[in-house]
């Protein structure tokens, strides 16, 4: 009996201190914001994000002078292995068609004859019909994996993915007519007339009259195979090839990240933007089936426990750190996040059915990735391009705003220091109406401050949303 009251207070001693550790976890990240309820859209966010006085927005890396302490946990959205649209990498890797070739011309040699089988028109038979058959799968199983992978990857793309995968093709389909599905049918066809041929050369080896009749047809069958395969797969094998080489090569973008995008008409400052509010040398992304890249800037963003404090810096030298921030050991924010400040191909007034690759990439990345926006506009009249007058950013501002009517956005004057056309800045304030807009002159500094802030209450904004999906993922994981 006391042995069994012993073990009874033993077990009642774990479950009290069980629920008191359960407790305290439920109230820390309540305390931290984790527990958060997800928005219906970018137009119904937290009202946390009231940047205060203490806020200290860009200041440069060799500010941070702080001892260390412990590291704190980082959002949902980044607990997980990094997220990005790396998927045009998973493509199938195919190889040359003259390299299938030569492999299947040697697969033939591999065949033995069968030594049980002593009548020999019919070990010839047997040995003939396997050598074509075995041949008619090296040429047809690597046409079949190209067809069958790329249509199994092809669903799995991430939408921006998709959008960059069918401008390359239509790039190419300027070349010589061909879209991507036109190249899988003409593999899939080759495929299906190498395989029935196949087959005629296998049964004509089986049926052979005399042995040698039976390896004539082998060798005979085996070199029409593979002329065959040349008429018929070779050019687009090739095709398939060329255009994987230039998907692979697309850039991954983070899809855990939140970022601003600079849109606008072309010439009317948005590198310079980017290249003074993110850091010094922003990489370049470029894309098969454009010249023009996008611009891309990094700004490392310190967010407090309860999101009501934040502090970005520009990256110096584009340094990656190695571990947690000092700011953040300091104990003084909760996490940081290294966010993207992107420029993108300039837009024109005019059809959705007009636009040119670059103008859809722009769009592509305004509909599928987490980003909020800046509109930039040249109102001096000097914008230097025929297609970006006043009138036409004004009216560009209104078709890009009622189509992404949702996104966090803020509207930029740039080169400010050069004025205004005039009635265009009252134009624009009848557009606007209440919305305010920042006028901004990087030779005269103005506007800068007011940028550098609306930039991190965006990220802000963004980043409320992508931790709202992280923990509905977790949720729909979970059951």
């Amino acid at each position: 009996m006391p042995l069994a009251f012993l073990w009874i207070k033993r077990i009642m001693i774990v479950t009290s201190v069980s629920s008191m550790l359960l407790r305290r976890g439920a109230l820390a990240f309540q305390s931290r914001g984790v527990i958060r309820a997800a928005p219906s859209s970018f137009s119904h966010l937290s009202p946390q994000y009231q940047f205060g006085q203490e806020s200290r927005l860009f200041a440069t890396a060799a500010e941070q002078q702080q001892p260390a302490s412990s590291q704190p946990p980082k959002p949902k959205n980044q607990q997980k292995k990094k997220n990005n649209t790396g998927g045009l990498r998973r493509l199938p890797v195919v190889k040359a068609p003259k390299e299938l070739m030569d492999k299947a011309r040697k697969v033939p040699l591999r065949v033995k004859t069968d030594p049980t089988v002593k009548n020999v028109r019919n070990r010839a038979r047997k040995h003939g019909a396997e050598s074509l058959n075995a041949m008619t799968q090296a040429l047809c199983i690597p046409l079949r994996d190209i067809v069958d992978g790329y249509k199994r990857e092809w669903r799995r793309l991430h939408p921006f993915e998709k959008v960059v995968a069918d401008l390359t093709a239509r790039a190419r389909q300027k070349k010589d007519g061909l879209t991507l599905q036109d190249v899988l049918n003409d593999i899939h066809e080759a495929r299906k007339m190498l395989l029935e041929a196949g087959k005629e050369w296998v049964y004509k080896a089986k049926h052979a009259e005399t042995a040698k009749e039976a390896n004539m047809f082998a060798t005979e069958g085996a070199e029409r195979m593979l002329e065959l395969y040349q008429e018929l797969a070779f050019e687009p094998v090739n095709g398939i090839l060329e255009l994987q080489r230039s998907l692979r090569g697309a850039p991954a973008v983070q899809l855990d990240t939140p970022a601003v995008v600079l849109v606008g008409a072309p010439n009317v400052g948005k590198s310079s933007i980017v290249r003074y509010i993110s850091s010094a040398t922003p990489e370049v992304n470029n894309y098969p089936f454009t010249t023009r890249g996008m611009t891309l800037g990094h700004v490392e963003v310190f967010w407090s426990d309860d999101d009501t404090i934040a502090r970005a810096i520009i990256p110096e030298h584009e340094k990656k750190r190695k571990g947690p921030s000092q700011e953040i050991l300091a104990g003084k924010y909760a996490f940081s996040q290294l966010c993207q400040v992107m420029d993108s191909p300039g837009l024109l007034v005019r059809p959705e059915t007009e636009r040119n690759e670059m103008e859809e990439l722009t769009l592509a990345a305004m509909r599928h990735l987490p980003t909020a926006v800046m509109y930039v506009m040249d109102l001096s009249g000097e914008a230097g391009d025929k297609c970006s007058s006043v009138k036409d950013q004004l009216q560009l501002r209104k078709d890009v705003r009622a189509r992404f009517p949702r996104r966090p956005w803020i509207d930029v004057v740039s080169k400010y220091d050069l004025g205004v056309v005039d009635g265009a800045e009252e134009e624009l304030k009848e557009i606007l109406g209440d919305t305010p807009y920042i006028r901004l002159s990087i030779h005269e500094g103005q506007g800068i401050d007011e940028l550098r802030q609306e930039v991190l209450r965006m990220l802000g904004e963004v980043r409320v949303v992508l931790d709202a999906m992280a923990a509905v993922d977790d949720r729909s994981a979970r059951n």
